[in-house]
């Protein structure tokens, strides 16, 4: 290994680079800023991402994966049969996107079957849906059709996804032809229990199963309704099925994955993806987009299994958000629940960085505008509904019909709407169509009696604002064709979207391109994620029904002039932000993080046998020790982080080589060292980060600040103490020489805040009028002479080494796991050593910015390789040698 700073974190001072660090792709802060910053609006290049970012090794080749593919499957007597699925039409259009012949990518979409079904049910089923728009009378929607309807749906669907049995056969044959599917190769996922693994008939088994968990707690807690009618075993249970489906997913994806391939995980369905896919591929690239709210950690910190689902997200190299808002919840639960790093633009966890980034979803414009306005079927379809709805202004609202889309405070708003503003009454019409939701929701009390609601609302308001010719309120519970569907949203004057909370409402953009002519205005309620792109669209809160009812009469109200020039400024954000440049910006941001922070170009794992090589061969040996976080992991309680057995008596048989010079270079000060290591002789002991200093086989202290003005040291405990009276759970550790100040017990988010306002003050203060610096360190702040260090430290045990330059080590041995053992690396990256005698090893993952040659997972892989060393030294048979991680 050359010293060309390969690992070198960039410099954090000034703005230039050595050409060393320039040519190896190293960016100043301000560069990597501005890359980082860059929006949807820059310019399109015409490279290729290989061509981009030739260092990652890129293979082309881009992996997404989705809980369903974008088929209904049904097996039948005559075979396989397809049919469109419902709903998330903007992914599905990315995906075929991502699969055109003139995409940067070959892409290939990862998703399950979904429920399996048997053709002639299906059939049926659709044969009762496919009744038109203007066919359905709108009061005959009853409390009594809903319910019978719904019940018999349940029992067709139950009676037709469970107990499909399929030959091996059969899947191969499915598989063959998704693999050559004319919209993108597809490789399905087959779920089944694990009992039908190998068999030559597969019965699928309550098929539904595999939505239990992330539908009925996920879902429902990240749109702010917690589902609490589920007991501890059923949780169990569903916990069980979820990991299966997720595990399918990654053994399905590591099938057909190679190395430089990229890979795409969506939703809250496959949070554990991204964490077992990093566990058998350490070097994948990873994005992991969340298309629903992510809620507050007061909310998340509820969920039985939340810190399986943090870290299982946090096996990705970036995590993207549908707004801000959801991106701030996720870096406080990461803070709160797994005591990271979080800061808004990412997580640092396990050694690594973690980027997050906003990635506002958009919709197909092109491809909408041309069925919309260039379609003559969608013309014909506008003279019919204009004809249904004529004299009057019409008001549409598209949603699935569950509780947190917000049909029924739509209703409400409405009926306070037209009490309100009598002068409306006969004038205006409300068409709200509602699609079902998922099998498994519908199963749900809470669905149940929102559809119930709905219906008695319906039914309340064209009672008493309506009559033989008026229905104030249409409801059409149903699919529509796109056709029909399109010509609505086209002969509409206002867009009403009430959702209490929203990931991203796409009806709202398929409005505006439908309304290109009209200029109808649109109402959005401020809990969509939508909400934060369209600022130019009226906000409503849903909860608020009176404000809701005054900003319809004010929509309705609106100029042909006012309306247009609302509509020309939504209108250029949706046509600018469309599906396709969001899947090229995340794609293109993904790979800028990666590049930008080295996460291909990592550390690599320390080489043992070479080590050991070297270490066998070697008569001046030196040995340097971080403690905490290197020997033993880091602990809430600074004082519990105390050395195991296997600790003590590695460190010891090591120091009793006769050829070892061993050291242990720490921030703990002179009195934890002697209590738990000074028994040790053979051992020297730095304290305090070089303050002090014990030589091997005395047991004599040497106070290397003897003659070291200390009068800050007061002024600095009465701003600790100002900040701990402050701060719940922060205490002062007061060394001889530095003093720190810990807020690990602190609630994280606060603590982190109290220490930047404490370092602000100190920096203005005992900073300016004392030679002292004043550093952040893991859940603390440090106070300490400027020259104190361990890198200090190093150097001078290198120049006493033998006593001269002839006898100086001829192998080193350095390890540490914080930015203050760096130190130590800079200092024998400096020195005159041969580099292939100097192993300098940090703890944590590959990525981690470091100067360190090596990398080591954790403290437990330092004390094994200790032991090899001892081992070798005893000549035993250590057998392989070479790790990986």
């Amino acid at each position: 290994m050359d010293g060309s700073g390969l690992h070198d974190p960039p410099s954090t001072h000034g703005t230039e680079l050595s050409p060393s660090k320039a040519t190896a792709g190293f960016k100043t802060p301000a560069e990597l800023l501005r890359r980082l910053s860059f929006t949807s609006n820059k310019p399109h290049t015409t490279l290729t991402p290989q061509q981009m970012y030739p260092a990652l090794g890129l293979s082309g080749n881009l992996i997404s994966a989705t809980v369903c593919l974008p088929y209904v499957f049904e097996r039948g007597p005559s075979g396989w049969q397809k049919t469109i699925r419902n709903g998330t039409s903007a992914l599905f259009d990315a995906f075929e996107h991502l699969s055109l012949p003139k995409s940067d990518w070959n892409h290939t979409l990862v998703g399950w079957t979904g429920e399996i079904h048997l053709a002639k049910s299906r059939k049926n089923t659709a044969k009762n849906l496919a009744t038109s728009l203007a066919a359905i009378p709108p009061e005959s929607y009853s409390v009594f059709a809903h319910a019978s309807s719904k019940d018999a749906s349940r029992e067709r669907n139950a009676a037709h996804i469970d107990g499909v049995i399929l030959t091996q056969e059969d899947l191969h044959a499915q598989e063959k032809e998704l693999a050559e599917a004319p919209k993108g190769k597809i490789v399905p996922v087959w779920l089944y229990d694990i009992d039908q693994e190998g068999k030559k008939e597969i019965a699928f088994l309550d098929q539904a199963r595999w939505r239990r968990y992330a539908e009925h707690n996920l879902y429902t807690l990240f749109h702010y309704k917690p589902n609490e009618n589920i007991t501890g075993q059923d949780q169990r249970k569903m916990w069980t099925d979820y990991c299966r489906l997720n595990q399918k997913f990654a053994d399905k994806i590591s099938e057909i994955y190679k190395p430089g391939d990229v890979v795409w995980i969506h939703d809250y369905h496959l949070m554990l993806v991204p964490g077992m896919l990093r566990q058998k591929h350490p070097d994948i690239f990873i994005g992991f987009f969340l298309h629903v709210p992510f809620p507050s950690s007061e909310l998340f910190k509820g969920l039985s299994y939340r810190k399986e689902l943090l870290t299982g997200i946090l096996g990705s190299n970036m995590v993207g958000f549908q707004n801000y808002s959801y991106s701030r919840h996720f870096a406080s639960c990461c803070s709160r629940i797994l005591r990271y790093d979080a800061k808004s633009a990412g997580i640092s966890a396990f050694g690594a960085y973690i980027a997050m980034d906003v990635f506002p979803i958009g919709i197909d414009a092109m491809r909408i505008e041309k069925a919309a306005h260039e379609n003559e079927s969608v013309e014909q379809w506008v003279q019919r509904v204009r004809t249904l709805y004529k004299d009057c202004k019409v008001i549409v609202g598209r949603d699935r019909l569950d509780s947190v889309r917000g049909v029924a405070q739509k209703l409400q708003a409405y009926e306070k709407f037209l009490q309100r503003y009598p002068q409306w009454q006969n004038k205006v019409v409300l068409v709200q169509v509602t699609s079902p939701t998922s099998i498994e929701e519908e199963k749900e009390d809470a669905g149940h009696k929102t559809a119930h609601k709905v219906s008695e609302l319906v039914n309340r308001i064209n009672g008493e604002f309506g009559g033989l010719e008026y229905h104030p309120v249409h409801h059409y519970p149903q699919y529509l064709s796109t056709d029909e569907y399109f010509a609505l949203l086209k002969i509409a004057d206002v867009g009403l979207i009430t959702s209490v909370r929203d990931g991203m409402n796409t009806t709202s953009l398929e409005y505006i391109i439908c309304q290109k002519e009209n200029h109808g205005s649109l109402i959005i309620s401020e809990f969509s994620g939508t909400a934060s792109c369209l600022t130019d669209a009226i906000s409503i809160n849903p909860w608020d029904l009176c404000g809701v009812a005054d900003s319809i009469h004010t929509a309705l109200s609106m100029s042909d002039e006012e309306k247009a020039t609302q509509h020309r400024k939504l209108y250029q954000h949706v046509v600018t932000n469309t599906i396709q440049e969001w899947t090229k910006t995340y794609l293109d941001r993904l790979l800028l993080n990666v590049a930008s922070f080295n996460q291909c170009l990592g550390t690599p794992v320390l080489d043992k046998s070479t080590m050991l090589d070297c270490y066998k061969k070697a008569d001046r040996r030196l040995f340097m020790f971080d403690y905490d976080g290197t020997l033993t992991p880091i602990v809430q309680d600074p004082q519990a982080a105390v050395p195991s057995d296997r600790i003590v008596r590695n460190i010891k048989t090591l120091a009793q080589d006769p050829k070892n010079n061993v050291w242990i270079i720490s921030g703990r000060d002179q009195a934890f060292l002697d209590e738990w290591m000074g028994h040790i002789t053979e051992l020297g002991l730095s304290a305090e980060h070089g303050s002090y200093i014990r030589h091997p086989g005395s047991e004599e202290w040497e106070d290397l600040t003897v003659s070291m003005d200390k009068s800050w040291q007061p002024e600095v405990i009465k701003i600790f103490s100002h900040f701990t009276e402050r701060t719940q759970g922060s205490f002062i550790e007061r060394k001889k020489v530095a003093i720190t100040w810990h807020f690990r017990r602190s609630d994280p988010e606060y603590g982190a805040f109290q220490a930047e306002e404490c370092k602000k003050v100190l920096e203005t203060t005992v900073g300016k009028s004392h030679d002292v610096e004043v550093m952040n360190g893991k859940a603390n702040l440090e106070v300490r002479p400027r020259f104190i260090n361990k890198g200090e430290i190093a150097k001078r045990l290198i120049e006493e080494y033998g006593g001269g330059k002839e006898k100086e080590p001829d192998f080193v041995f350095c390890t540490g796991d914080d930015f203050t053992d760096e130190d130590m690396f800079r200092s024998l990256r400096e020195s005159t050593l041969p580099k292939e005698q100097v192993f300098t090893v940090t703890v944590g993952a590959s990525s981690k910015q470091t100067l360190a040659y090596w990398h080591l997972l954790e403290p437990r892989d330092v004390i094994t390789t200790i032991a090899l060393c001892n081992s070798s030294s005893n000549n035993a048979d250590i057998g392989p040698t070479t790790g990986f991680d």
